[in-house]
């Protein structure tokens, strides 16, 4: 992002990009706590409503995930892992993911690629295109049991793998996740260009 500040810290608005989709899921009863996965020095950014904690971030996705679930009620049975950096999630999105996540034990937010997608060799030489009908941009949340997550961590651990979301995760131990339609709206700022898109959409919205 070209800047000392990460990302999610990064104003977006009135308030930081983190807040627009924390205040969201706030707003549902259906989320019975929240676990913030933060540097320390950053915690003071969130607002004290509800049943919040926090957790310290790990090198990896996975393991700050991983810090989080640590921190959740014995009680929890269900876990939305939502990355921070999306904060044009819709409430209709999560309620979609949820009914979804009420019959399969691992379910994402997802959106079908637009573009070719092509394998890249290791000189940059064009390998072969993938099937565009069959691939998905990925997405958040993701929706796992918390058994499930727990298992698929343990087996991570096993086989010294690294994975890149949380329902891979679920997959390590036969979980077979389901993909919830999505849209581009819930876009992730990783770049500049998403930056000042984001900055863009946000206007039109008010």
């Amino acid at each position: 992002m070209k800047s000392s500040t990460p990302k999610q810290y990064l104003p977006l608005g009135d308030k930081p990009l983190f807040l627009h989709s924390f205040s969201l899921f706030l707003q549902m009863p259906e989320i019975s706590e929240y676990i913030i996965v933060a540097e320390q020095e950053y915690e003071e950014l969130f607002p004290r409503k509800g049943s919040i904690a926090f957790a310290s971030p790990g090198l990896r996705r996975q393991d700050s995930v991983y810090n989080g679930l640590q921190k959740t009620a014995s009680a929890s049975e269900l876990i939305l892992v939502h990355d921070s950096a999306r904060p044009f999630i819709e409430k209709s999105a999560v309620y979609s993911l949820l009914e979804v996540a009420k019959k399969s034990p691992a379910a994402c937010l997802a959106n079908p690629v637009k573009s070719t997608i092509r394998k890249a060799k290791a000189n940059l030489s064009a390998g072969k295109a993938l099937p565009r009908e069959e691939l998905w941009e990925m997405q958040t949340p993701q929706a796992v049991e918390k058994s499930l997550l727990i298992k698929g961590f343990q087996e991570a651990r096993k086989q010294h793998c690294t994975v890149t979301d949380d329902v891979a995760l679920a997959e390590l131990v036969g979980g077979k996740p389901k993909l919830v339609p999505s849209s581009d709206v819930n876009m992730k700022i990783t770049t500049p260009f998403d930056y000042l898109i984001a900055k863009k959409i946000y206007e039109k919205a008010l």
